[in-house]
């Protein structure tokens, strides 16, 4: 029982990775960009928040310095695709290559580098209870910050004032622009802010998750937040529940491993990747619904006075 406790906890740290990478890109698409830039983004940041705590040793400076590192590649691929109208596609695609070099190159000096001892967290009174206290209860304070995350998003998107006019410029920006709206700036805020959350999930892998740096250190995972965007039909409780499922893909090949399972450990390792082709196949199979849910705007340039 134990081992399942373990297993499932496991699923929830590897999944907030996911989840707080994927609610960023969400917030991007519901404004109407596509930033194909998470990996790089990713990346950046897992370096930049690796060293601040190196020289720190202070946990949460390292998640500000992600987070600030992600804001800013953001902020210069929402000042390409939404002042000067470069294709999203590819101006991402460019910021994925550039995180990967750039990560590979600044972290060179850190890759025997060791973190100080990480703290273990406990929920007081409920961190003790059998089984589920080992579970839920005994995390890292960022897997309930990635769960509150997504239960703000639902209210924020469907209930704010703020987050109907994020989806009406997602939706129609000519529309919202007509009433008034500064649909380039919201644009550019949107894009900030989730290249801000993609940074903070880098930067937890980097620290937290591994807690190491070594070149590519994010592994794919900033291509498989951007899929689970679509998975969710871009519905932050879908992002949440998609995250951990993959989440559990990715730490059943290491419980798999660990219980002497006779595959080779290249097939263990691509299980999260066929996961994903799968779904996304499946999901392929009806694009009408695809069409309903996502934002009738997505990855299409905006001309002001057009």
């Amino acid at each position: 029982m134990d081992t399942y406790a373990l297993l499932f906890g496991s699923m929830l740290n590897a999944g907030t990775v996911l989840a707080i990478a994927a609610l960023g890109l969400l917030i991007n698409e519901k404004a109407g960009i596509v930033n194909l830039g998470a990996e790089g983004m990713m990346l950046c940041a897992a370096i930049a928040g690796f060293a601040t705590v190196v020289h720190t040793g202070n946990d949460w400076l390292g998640f500000a310095a992600g987070m600030g590192a992600g804001a800013l590649l953001a902020a210069a691929f929402g000042l390409l695709v939404i002042w000067m109208n470069t294709n999203q596609y590819a101006a991402g695609l460019a910021l994925s290559l550039f995180g990967a070099g750039f990560s590979a190159f600044a972290g060179i000096a850190y890759v025997q580098e060791k973190l100080p001892q990480r703290p273990h967290f406990s929920v007081p009174l409920l961190g003790d209870l059998p089984v589920l206290g080992t579970a839920l209860f005994r995390q890292h304070p960022m897997v309930y910050a990635g769960i509150a995350l997504a239960i703000w998003l639902v209210w924020f998107l469907d209930k704010s004032r703020a987050g109907l006019v994020l989806r009406s410029v997602g939706e129609s920006p000519e529309s919202a622009h007509a009433l008034g709206y500064p649909v380039r700036r919201i644009r550019l805020m949107a894009v900030v802010a989730g290249g801000a959350l993609c940074g903070l999930a880098g930067a937890y892998l980097s620290i937290i998750y591994t807690p190491l740096w070594v070149e590519g250190v994010v592994a794919g995972r900033g291509w498989i937040a951007l899929a689970l965007t679509t998975f969710a039909t871009w519905r932050p409780a879908r992002v949440l529940l998609g995250a951990y499922l993959f989440g559990g893909v990715t730490m059943l090949q290491f419980h798999l491993q660990g219980s002497g399972v006779d595959l080779p450990s290249e097939f263990l390792t691509m299980l999260p990747y066929v996961a994903t082709i799968v779904v996304l196949a499946l999901i392929s199979r009806n694009p009408a619904w695809i069409r309903v849910n996502m934002p009738a705007s997505l990855g299409k340039p905006f001309y002001p006075g057009s």
